[in-house]
């Protein structure tokens, strides 16, 4: 919640079903509420909120008061645990992604993880993902989008790229770094630089425009050595 004297601060009391006003602040090193911040990929402040159990994912653009507080709508569609991701960059200091938990009253049924899958399906739209995360390295991966199982080529720019890729760690949902590759081409590829700090299973979601209307595209993929394994307690030294 907190990093380089920067906190964040949520407002508000969540409830699920229904649209509500998040409210939120970030306050700085001097303890008062930041109201000068920088435009990161078209946007002041990029707001994530995730279900923990990764199967409920919301990027959300705030707006901003002049007293520093963020106000958005959003909903939640069922009780239980959420995460909440405030990525931004203050007017005068670095990149920052601070994390807070809402509580949604009510009985909370968790989902299990969904299962590892290369190809996303989104109404009419197949997202395709080549590549692999290995642990401790830049990784990179493409994601291919057609239509009716066609090739998409007229990408709409959304968030001053051709895509917007969030992944985050199953279990602890640590927020990994992912930046695009610049690219003049609307598609039907889009590739991503992504650094997984351990091996483990990862959520990724991606936000792609077309026909004005944005799409979010879901994957489950493991983080393994570069072998393709996972470490096991036991080495076999006669390999």
């Amino acid at each position: 919640m907190s990093q380089n004297g920067y906190t964040l601060s949520l407002l508000t009391t969540p409830v699920t079903g229904r649209p509500m006003d998040l409210t939120f602040r970030v306050t700085g090193p001097d303890q008062r509420p930041v109201t000068a911040y920088k435009v990161e990929h078209d946007k002041k402040m990029h707001f994530i909120v995730v279900s923990r159990d990764l199967t409920s994912f919301q990027h959300v653009h705030p707006e901003l008061a002049a007293d520093g507080t963020w106000k958005t709508r959003l909903t939640l569609p069922a009780p239980g645990a959420y995460r909440a991701f405030a990525d931004f960059v203050p007017e005068g200091g670095e990149k920052l992604t601070l994390g807070a938990d809402l509580q949604a009253a009510g009985d909370y049924q968790p989902q299990p993880l969904p299962h590892v899958s290369r190809t996303a399906t989104v109404g009419d739209y197949t997202v395709n993902l080549a590549g692999n995360l290995v642990p401790g390295q830049s990784s990179k991966l493409t994601l291919t989008v057609s239509k009716n199982g066609k090739p998409v080529t007229d990408l709409q720019p959304y968030l001053g790229a051709y895509g917007h890729l969030v992944a985050l760690r199953a279990g602890d949902l640590a927020y990994l770094h992912v930046h695009p590759e610049e690219s003049e081409q609307a598609g039907p590829e889009i590739t991503f630089y992504a650094e997984a700090p351990s091996v483990g299973n990862y959520r990724l979601f991606l936000d792609f425009q077309h026909d004005d209307q944005v799409r979010t595209a879901s994957f489950t993929v493991p983080a393994t050595l570069a072998d393709g394994h996972a470490p096991s307690a036991t080495h076999d030294h006669g390999h």
